[in-house]
């Protein structure tokens, strides 16, 4: 039986602050920016949390609810610091880490009971190491799949340590309300309160036939996962050498509009993925695929490294226009970031700064509401289909070949 931890460092940037400087420690500190910046909440601590101040909320309508708040504007260098002594510190248990962001990581220690312990015996190490070794409090979930794995670990914070027995699954996920479900955003939440479901044992008791009719091939996937059931495997994560996306259209398409609408989409998923790895690309690869499977690739630099979907997506189109041949269907289009570099060689303050903080708000908005709960206005109607399920992970290729 595989033993899943998910690890996630309470108040990870707030906490940071505090621990360098005593003299916050016990008050509402806010990281993200001043009282008066137009940009959105990056962390706050839990004394901040009291007065209704989250994450991704505007740094305006933080000042407001919490006036005496402390506002820092970040040190993402010092994040990175301590969240690599913490990330070697889950290695040290197993090979198998696959971390989610700077402050999250899940952990396969299946084979690691012989020399370590049992799960529940390796979350504790793990607690009191961060504790002692970083000076951070890390809150911790063990089960046997990684989604049982982050409820628990989400459940009782900050200083959690909360496992769910193997078999328990379905009990432990029944009485929860369902939007702490994976894929149970906003719109599903309203939507299952039509049938009366407001739990995810409810959810769990609707029949087959009627979550398909309502969400189709997404319904059995809710009504799986609301009985405890994830097969998701820790994936250990090294940089990657590039990352892509790529759409297969149901039947070739040469219209611009809709091959550019296609590429945006593609751009915004891509951009995602650097900011999750912490990467930057300095280069941009095109792939278009028409019948008979002919295949063309074409790259070109960005003006400079970024992660931002902006100028992933107008180079991509730049290539797009010299390339397309008029009038001849595309079966499938690729958008791939190459060359990458580590994103510590950003310029971290300033606009580039502000626009970074925003799409990381919006990358978390997404990882917790699904991938639909924020687009693009153009998107709306020139969306394309794509070829991940609500709430499951984007088919990624990070290949890890040299580059042409």
């Amino acid at each position: 039986m595989p033993t899943i931890i998910h690890a996630d460092l309470d108040a990870f940037y707030a906490s940071v602050e505090q621990l360098d400087d005593p003299a916050l420690r016990g008050k509402p500190v806010i990281v993200g920016g001043r009282p008066g910046d137009r940009g959105v909440v990056s962390a706050s601590s839990y004394e901040a949390r009291a007065f209704g101040v989250f994450s991704a909320m505007p740094l305006r309508t933080a000042a407001r609810r919490c006036p005496q708040g402390v506002f820092l504007p970040g040190r993402p260098d010092r994040y990175r610091e301590l969240s690599r002594m913490v990330m070697a510190i889950f290695a040290s248990y197993t090979p198998q880490v696959e971390p989610i962001s700077l402050d999250e990581a899940f952990l396969d220690v299946t084979h690691s009971a012989a020399a370590f312990g049992d799960g529940p015996t390796i979350a504790r190490h793990i607690k009191r190491r961060v504790l002692d070794e970083v000076g951070l409090v890390v809150s911790v979930g063990v089960a046997t799949n990684k989604l049982c794995a982050k409820v628990a670990s989400d459940l009782r914070k900050p200083d959690a340590l909360v496992v769910v027995p193997a078999g328990e699954e379905a009990a432990f996920l029944a009485p929860l309300p369902i939007r702490r479900l994976w894929g149970v955003g906003p719109q599903a939440q309203q939507a299952l309160a039509e049938y009366g479901v407001t739990t995810i044992g409810q959810l769990a008791a609707l029949s087959s036939a009627t979550l398909h009719r309502r969400f189709g091939k997404h319904g059995d996937d809710l009504r799986s996962r609301a009985s405890g059931i994830d097969p998701g495997r820790v994936e250990s994560m090294q940089a990657p050498k590039s990352v892509g996306h790529e759409h297969t259209f149901e039947t070739d398409s040469a219209d611009p509009g809709r091959l550019e609408a296609t590429l945006l989409d593609l751009a915004e998923s891509v951009a995602s993925r650097l900011r999750r790895h912490d990467l930057a690309a300095r280069a941009v690869q095109l792939k278009l695929r028409y019948e008979g499977f002919e295949t063309l690739t074409r790259q070109a630099p960005l003006p400079q490294a970024t992660r931002d979907s902006r100028p992933l997506y107008e180079t991509g189109v730049a290539l797009l226009r010299k390339t397309q041949v008029a009038g001849r269907g595309v079966r499938l289009i690729g958008l791939t970031a190459i060359s990458l570099t580590d994103a510590q060689q950003l310029t971290l303050f300033g606009a580039p700064a502000r626009n970074d903080r925003l799409s990381r708000s919006i990358d978390a908005v997404r990882e917790r509401f699904g991938d639909e709960s924020i687009t693009r206005a153009r998107l709306l109607t020139d969306r394309p289909h794509r070829r991940f399920d609500f709430g499951e992970r984007p088919d990624v290729t990070e290949d890890v070949e040299n580059e042409a």
